[in-house]
């Protein structure tokens, strides 16, 4: 009996933690940081992998034209649950020719 009396309480202070707990998704980067280094048509792949790590996607755009590219997009989220109170969103996506060089790159943020 007592076994399970400690069991619920455990759980129930668990559950009590985790309802205030922050909540984080990718790894947060800093897109100011990043804009004084990127040049569209220099820098590559190689230099934004050592600068931000390996993307948390990556895909294909194709543009209007027919152009391919790859994109490579990084997100980070961070807020409280419940409800993630005072959330906190990030996303850049990069493309790239078939060189591995950036084409161009588009970012949003909640908090900048």
């Amino acid at each position: 009996m007592f076994s399970i009396l400690r069991t619920a309480a455990i759980s129930i202070i668990a559950l009590m933690l985790a309802a205030c707990s922050t909540v984080q998704v990718g790894r947060d980067f800093d897109v100011r940081s990043l804009e004084m280094k990127i040049e569209r048509g220099v820098t590559t792949q190689n230099q934004v992998r050592t600068w931000l790590g390996a993307p948390t996607n990556t895909g294909v755009n194709v543009d209007t034209g027919g152009e391919r590219f790859d994109e490579w997009t990084y997100y980070f989220a961070s807020g409280k649950l419940p409800g993630m109170s005072n959330a906190k969103l990030k996303m850049l996506q990069v493309k790239f020719d078939k060189q591995g060089i950036v084409r161009g790159y588009n970012w949003s943020a909640s908090d900048q």
